[in-house]
């Protein structure tokens, strides 16, 4: 798993409450056995139309946020089904952190196994990063786990707090099996005795 220290990049904003993984990905798409491609059909029902061409009204069909990042969502991101599919089709697309007041339980676990980092801020403070991403014409904005801030365009910072285990997980990029080999010793002395 990649390690996640300090990311400078655009930041989408997406102000929708209760974005289940469906939305995320619907099921028609989990049929594939790797992760790679999933993030073309991230967002399938909001990005497409029926006929498969864009919407240039969703936010990540416009200019810099094709490449962003960073999603500053609504309360209740991930939410719904348990599939680790969502995670993979946003890492797949791209995108490396999440910025929302509250996300769906098991969401939070796949992500964190994955290497995507969320961060929950209150609700105000995500409306209001939204809208400074925008006034800033999508400017980057730098996320540092490392010091657990947010910085903006306009130099503003914000603080915010990552649960310990799940920071030095991100920091030192250990998935499930990497986090159990650092108990290597242990484990050989256990099956000697």
């Amino acid at each position: 798993m990649e390690k996640f220290a300090r990311l400078t990049a655009v930041a989408a904003p997406l102000a929708l409450a209760n974005v289940d993984t469906d939305m995320v990905i619907p099921a028609r798409f989990m049929k594939a056995l790797t992760r790679a491609g999933l993030g073309r059909h991230l967002f399938q029902e909001l990005r497409y139309d029926a006929a498969g061409g864009e919407r240039p009204d969703f936010i990540l069909n416009r200019g810099a946020c094709r490449q962003a990042q960073i999603l500053i969502a609504d309360r209740n991101f991930g939410c719904g089904s348990s599939r680790e599919h969502a995670v993979w089709a946003l890492a797949d697309f791209g995108i490396r952190c999440i910025v929302a007041p509250s996300f769906g339980d098991i969401f939070s676990g796949n992500a964190r196994k994955n290497g995507l980092l969320l961060i929950r801020l209150p609700d105000a403070l995500c409306e209001q990063l939204r809208n400074e991403v925008e006034l800033a014409q999508f400017a980057p904005v730098t996320i540092d786990l490392v010091d657990q801030r947010i910085t903006l365009a306009s130099a503003e910072e914000i603080m915010f707090e990552v649960d310990p285990d799940d920071r030095r997980t991100l920091l030192e990029g250990l998935d499930d099996i990497a986090r159990t080999m650092r108990h290597e010793t242990a484990i050989a002395r256990f099956e000697r005795a």
